[in-house]
């Protein structure tokens, strides 16, 4: 039987990198964890992501015009556990910088994008969001923190005969 739940699970095979949205709003700093990531175009410089209808943070960061992604490494768990809870001081404890902007980025990410937002459009029960990167910087070197099957996973390397 097609189901909600099965339509997951098969979507969940599916393996996804994780980012951090976040942007400073009118109320302070604000930020949400995504897996809905992915490049779009290079010229425009263009990525996509999807905001759930239901989050209590999309649309304070969706005012502001713009937000920065920072792209997690896998020693950076704890972090994304921390921005995917509801009610969570996200901001607390952590090393942050800004971009030229003014968002908020982990000083410790693999990569960070600063982004204009162009068009939001509702598509079920998530709005799909279309941004022009406006300015970016590759961070830390290491492995991106991967979610599979609703877990975090890492990679591993692969030696030359495999």
């Amino acid at each position: 039987m097609l189901t909600q739940r099965s339509f997951r699970d098969v979507l969940g095979r599916f393996s996804t990198g994780v980012v951090l949205v976040t942007a400073e709003t009118d109320g302070g700093p604000a930020g949400m964890a995504v897996n809905s990531f992915t490049s779009v175009s290079l010229d425009p410089p263009l990525i996509a992501l999807c905001a759930a209808l239901t989050s209590t943070t999309w649309p304070a960061i969706r005012a502001t015009g713009g937000f920065a992604i920072t792209i997690l490494s896998d020693a950076q768990e704890a972090v994304c556990r921390t921005f995917s809870e509801r009610g969570a001081d996200r901001f607390a404890g952590l090393d942050w910088v800004r971009t030229p902007a003014g968002r908020p980025v982990t000083a410790d990410g693999l990569g960070w994008l600063d982004c204009r937002i162009r068009t939001v459009q509702t598509e079920g029960d998530h709005e799909l969001v279309i941004a022009e990167a406006v300015d970016w910087s590759t961070g830390a070197d290491g492995r991106p923190l991967i979610f599979h099957s609703g877990r975090y996973a890492g990679l591993r390397e692969r030696s030359r005969a495999e």
